[in-house]
Parts: structure tokens; sequence; C-alpha cells
């Protein structure tokens, strides 16, 4: 059983602004068709019991945005650095590399 289903009924009962007790969860989790397990609801309960998810959510969210600028920034300057010199071919070379083709 996947324990993302019960975080995942936790937080629809957030956004519905419903309590998150074991009753609602069992709700969402039978709404959905997936059967409870009682111990994982408790200690879910249980360990969601004083938090702020609103607060969780928002910094979860904050996070890889803020992070995500720097890096797309750096990027560019990453990729001019990888870039090699290019070789310039001479006239000649670039006859006899053509002779060759035709024999």
């Amino acid at each position: 059983m996947n324990t993302m289903e019960y975080v995942y009924s936790a937080l629809l009962l957030h956004s519905a602004k419903k309590e998150i007790n074991e009753a609602n969860v069992n709700a969402v989790l039978k709404g959905a068709g997936i059967p409870a397990d009682a111990g994982r609801v408790k200690a879910l309960v249980a360990a969601l019991e004083g938090a702020d998810i609103g607060a969780a959510i928002k910094n979860a969210t904050a996070a890889p945005v803020a992070m995500a600028a720097p890096a797309g920034a750096a990027a560019p300057a990453a990729k001019a650095e990888e870039k090699p010199e290019e070789k310039g071919v001479s006239e000649e070379e670039a006859a006899a590399g053509l002779g060759a083709l035709f024999g």
C-alpha cells in the first residue's frame, strides 16, 4: 500500500477546510476505493496533530522556485566554458577531403 494516498487524503481534507481526524481520513480513502489501514491512519493523524499544513505547503512550493533561478542563470556560463574551440580547416585540407570523396 502506498503511503502517499494517506498524505493526499490529509491534503484534500486540509484543502476542503475539514478536520484531519481518523474518521475523515477513512472516509476519503473509502471514497477513493482504497482500503484503509487503521494503524497508518492513526499514525498520520497523530503526526499531523498541531502541524501548520498551510505553512508547510507554502514553504515547499516556494523553495524550488527560489533555487531554480540561480541554477538557470549559471547554466549558460557553464555551457560556454564547455564549448570546444573550433578548429579552422585550410582550403588545401578541404580540397583534399573533397578529392577523397570523388576518388
